[in-house]
């Protein structure tokens, strides 16, 4: 879940920018925020996917 934090602090950091007028920071922060979501994404979709074969059997 770090990746999660570490995209939501950019969002936040993007956001703050924006609204004070930093256009070059913003538009940083969000793209790397964004990066990381999608990487977050992916690994969240491949621990979905691996994770089934673990857990409890019935």
């Amino acid at each position: 879940m770090d990746l999660l934090r570490w995209t939501l602090i950019f969002l936040v950091l993007a956001l703050i920018s924006a609204a004070l007028g930093f256009g070059g920071f913003a538009a940083d922060f969000a793209y790397i925020g964004k990066i990381l979501f999608f990487i977050f994404l992916v690994l969240f979709i491949v621990g979905l996917f691996f994770g089934r074969g673990r857990g409890s059997t019935l």
